[in-house]
């Protein structure tokens, strides 16, 4: 399947979906013209292990405080009624 028209988009579905998965692109027609073109959206990789030390490495050299939950809760609060509060 290189191509697909707007009315076979209800009927082959399956199909579609299955080429996508593959990793094919596929032309849309609509009146006998090439209108677009549809291809697989890749999903990002997760976090690798060189990733994660690269987060945590940035995290000690950036040397923030530590803040407990009451504590992130007392500064957002103040934050909003900083922010709203008129």
């Amino acid at each position: 399947m290189q191509y697909i028209t707007t009315t076979e988009l209800r009927t082959k579905s399956k199909q579609l979906v299955k080429e996508l998965r593959i990793g094919k692109r596929v032309k849309l027609i609509h009146r006998s013209k090439v209108i677009g073109r549809i291809e697989p959206s890749y999903e990002p990789n997760p976090l690798s292990k060189k990733d994660i030390k690269e987060l945590k490495s940035i995290a000690t050299k950036l040397n923030l405080p530590k803040l407990s939950y009451q504590e992130r809760e007392r500064l957002y609060r103040r934050h909003l009624v900083g922010k709203y509060d008129r």
